[in-house]
């Protein structure tokens, strides 16, 4: 894990609350243009990718926005499959949000989840 700052976690170092105040962030799901509620009709930028938290690390927050667009969008990004974990690191959703002019969330979920059988799965499929 590498955060923001370039402070990255390795085994033994101690890392204070100062150091990681700036969560990296891993995106999971990117869909854009979805007509009324019917998702599986939107425009799929990342497929989605499972939870798959490494092991020892407690649990992991997964938070879900939903924004409102001003009109249909032609989104530059590259269109990431969910067989590979590549361009998903970094990701800044307040980024996003402000290049496509999008404001604040409408409306969010979140869950937690920890490591578990499925990840060594997972981490196959993205080639990890």
């Amino acid at each position: 894990v590498k955060y923001p700052s370039g402070v990255e976690v390795k085994e033994g170092n101690v890392l204070t609350p100062t150091l990681v105040k700036d969560i990296p962030s891993w995106h999971h799901w990117l869909v854009g243009n979805i007509p009324g509620t019917s998702v599986a009709e939107g425009d799929v930028l990342s497929a989605y990718v499972g939870s798959g938290p490494p092991p020892g690390t407690g649990l992991h927050r997964y938070v879900f926005l939903v924004y409102k667009q001003p009109g249909k969008l032609n989104f530059d990004e590259p269109r990431l499959t969910n067989t590979s974990g590549a361009n998903r690191g970094k990701f800044s959703i307040s980024a996003f949000a402000k290049k496509y002019n999008l404001g604040d969330p409408i409306a969010g979920n979140f869950y937690q989840a920890q490591y578990d059988d499925y990840v060594p799965i997972l981490y196959k499929q993205l080639g990890e």
